[in-house]
């Protein structure tokens, strides 16, 4: 991305999909990344990870030192990240998670739910009295373990959590990963927001470059349902419902809410084990956690998909 680029002088911001325990992807995605935009551009931009940097892939632990690494070796970078639904699941089992702001329990939350208990083998050793669902079903042992939505066996739980626990030494459900889990690493999980709003973010349209304001959330936002009183909740990390539809919905949070559309707002995803672009609605999740697929991110304004198999020597 040259100095021609006519987006040069706007705010780069780079959006990158779900990475899933994959840390080579990662890697060669970065590199990539800093191959490919302008240094000064890179160096300055707004990188928003869009969530689940843990389970299927076999690098969980390397993946988090990697994302803890990066505001000491890019200090001008405002680095950003949305927690997805597995890493939920992950901070609710090491009981990172905040409490629920009405003061309930969190086991209160598992009746809706508990006719899956079985089938889903929710995890029931030390601790799990005051565990969030998602917690108890991530450390789960799922019964039939062929996923027939993805083609594939189940890695331990419905999350396929066994290969996070693997990367730090503990067997899949041992109740021993809330100790290895290193207290950076707890401290990371902790600190990941919900969602992330930016005023002004360019980007190119078939009109031109736009400003908009930019909504970034795992899955993304319901159709319905009043926004202002989504975002208050998912600003405040309310832990008081057991499944949380903005990081972990499908149909219902695909398209941007109608009350948006009046005011451009660009809302961007992962999740969906999709790239989708369609006018400002952006889900970046080319990987969907599979071996052989790659990890993309979009850069802003230009909308450029960047890979981490592209071959950027040969772009170059």
């Amino acid at each position: 991305m040259s100095n021609s680029d006519p987006s040069t002088n706007h705010l780069t911001v780079i959006c990158i999909g779900d990475i899933h325990g994959y840390i080579s992807k990662l890697q060669k995605l970065w590199t990539n990344l800093e191959a490919l935009i302008d240094p000064l551009h890179f160096n300055t931009a707004l990188v928003i990870f869009l969530g689940d940097y843990c389970d299927r892939g076999p690098d969980t632990r390397q993946v988090i030192d990697f994302l803890i690494s990066l505001p000491t070796k890019y200090p001008e970078q405002k680095q950003v990240y949305l927690s997805g639904n597995h890493d939920l699941a992950f901070s609710a089992f090491v009981g990172v998670l905040p409490k629920p702001i009405d003061g309930a329990e969190f086991k209160e939350g598992w009746k809706e739910y508990e006719h899956n208990e079985e089938r889903e083998g929710w995890f029931n050793g030390d601790g799990y009295e005051s565990m969030h669902l998602q917690g108890r079903r991530w450390a789960g042992d799922i019964k039939d373990r062929f996923n027939v939505a993805k083609g594939f066996e189940y890695k331990g739980s419905i999350y396929d959590a066994a290969p996070t626990f693997h990367s730090y030494g503990v067997p899949h459900g041992s109740a021993d990963l809330v100790k290895a889990v290193p207290d950076d690493h707890k401290k990371f999980l902790a600190n990941m927001v919900w969602i992330h709003e930016e005023d002004d973010v360019s980007i190119e349209t078939d009109d031109g470059i736009k400003h908009c304001k930019l909504i970034a959330v795992h899955a993304g936002l319901e159709k319905g349902k009043n926004v202002e009183a989504q975002l208050k909740r998912l600003k405040a990390k309310d832990t008081g419902v057991s499944k949380v539809e903005a990081l972990s919905g499908r149909k219902n949070v695909w398209d941007i809410p109608q009350e948006l559309t009046e005011k451009p707002t660009i809302i961007v995803s992962g999740h969906h084990g999709k790239l989708h672009i369609d006018g400002l609605r952006l889900i970046i999740d080319e990987g969907g956690g599979l071996p052989n697929n790659p990890v993309a991110a979009i850069v802003l304004p230009s909308k450029k998909i960047v890979r981490d198999t592209d071959n950027v020597l040969k772009e170059i």
